[in-house]
């Protein structure tokens, strides 16, 4: 399984209610059937990522997340996860909100916009940093609202988002310090469990 799923699927409690927005090819769900007992939903929008979930035997439901949740009832999960797909939303402080009605947790990872090398080739190089964590070119990019991790815990404070727990990654999938200046610099991949306003 891919490393970062890996460290999502850590922070999943067994038996849990789970649904996986921008499942993809299922990979994640698939692996928490198996090790965690979970009862589990996709969302995808590539018809060829659902095929491959069917193929796995994942539940998954097409829909493109810009839409909205509508169709999904208060608490009808108990985890929420949306693994490198935030950044790639049009209003993902809108859906951030939406995950958490639909679940009391949700678990988000996303790029770091804010690493040391995308300073460099900004600073020196005067050109869109492409990165091992962000490979596109500015103009194939899926990602439409980059940011810093220090942009994103102000967004959970601004909204009253609860920061549960928070961890950051280099390439290597490394555990970064948690000073706040250090893991904006040197950490490429954000995990965070946020749950609802207290």
């Amino acid at each position: 399984m891919r490393v970062d799923l890996q460290h999502v699927a850590d922070f999943v409690e067994e038996n849990s209610r789970v649904l996986d927005l921008g499942c993809g090819d299922g990979e994640l769900l698939a692996h928490l059937q198996e090790s965690k007992n979970i009862k589990g939903y996709g969302i995808e929008k590539d018809q060829e990522a659902i095929e491959e979930c069917i193929r796995r035997g994942v539940n998954v439901i097409e829909h493109d997340l810009n839409f909205g949740l509508d169709r999904f009832p208060d608490d009808s999960f108990d985890i929420v996860v949306m693994t490198e797909t935030l950044q790639a939303l049009e209003s993902p402080r809108k859906l951030l909100k939406e995950l958490l009605r639909i679940a009391n947790r949700c678990i988000v990872s996303f790029p770091n916009f804010g690493h040391w090398q995308c300073r460099f080739q900004l600073l020196f190089r005067g050109r869109m940093p492409v990165a091992e964590h962000l490979p596109h070119q500015w103009y194939d990019t899926p990602n439409i609202h980059l940011c810093t991790f220090r942009d994103f815990d102000e967004l959970c404070q601004s909204e009253g988002l609860q920061v549960v727990e928070r961890s950051v990654v280099d390439p290597q999938y490394r555990k970064v310090s948690k000073k706040s200046g250090l893991s904006n610099l040197f950490g490429t991949t954000g995990f965070y469990v946020l749950g609802r306003p207290q």
